[in-house]
């Protein structure tokens, strides 16, 4: 019971700061250069990924977890389902998930996470040193939160980062946006990043 009072409370928590971090990015990070550091990390594949991933296309981009409960799951399924309603326009749209818990999140459980959702969305992992510095240059709030024993839960920024096609910071989705604004904003993301 306790358990899932706190989960529900970090995902109303998660979903308010989605809310108010738009302003907050657009004002601090909207001046068109590349936005967060260069990183080098690994894809569900295996396959090393860097910054120059982002560069080219349009970009959405999402940090969370594959043990999330409702938030993150949520979120990579309407992802999808945004950028396949947006037919053509969709297809140009690069999407990423990155984990905020590389300890459990190695590229295999990546894998398995991401290609049950999206064939489109690509997982993003690496060593959690590597992985705290990408986060920390990409203004993203991801904090390990103890649970009953040894388990413990992620508590991070639920906004799905727009990227330009310079890397430049363009806007964000927050978590439980109606899928018309999320549309919106993703085609403009298409039409004007």
């Amino acid at each position: 019971m306790m358990r899932g009072v706190l989960v529900g409370i970090l995902i109303l928590m998660a979903g308010a700061v989605g809310w108010l971090t738009f302003d907050w990015y657009r004002t601090t990070y909207g001046g068109g250069e590349p936005f967060g550091a260069p990183f080098a990390l690994v894809d569900q594949k295996g396959g090393e990924i860097t910054e120059a991933a982002f560069r080219g296309s349009p970009t959405a981009l999402f940090f969370g977890f594959t043990h999330c409960p409702e938030v993150c799951p949520t979120t990579l399924y309407e992802l999808d389902g945004w950028l396949s309603q947006m037919g053509a326009d969709g297809d140009k749209v690069e999407a990423f998930f990155v984990s905020v818990d590389p300890e459990r999140d190695t590229p295999e459980v990546l894998d398995r996470y991401v290609s049950n959702v999206s064939s489109r969305i690509t997982g993003i992992t690496g060593t959690p040193e590597k992985v705290a510095e990408m986060t920390k240059a990409f203004k993203i709030y991801a904090k390990k939160v103890p649970l009953d024993g040894d388990d413990y839960t992620m508590d991070h920024t639920a906004s799905i980062l727009l990227l330009g096609r310079r890397g430049d910071f363009f806007g964000t989705i927050a978590y439980g946006e109606s899928a018309e604004t999320a549309i919106a904003k993703l085609t403009r993301l298409v039409n004007e990043g």
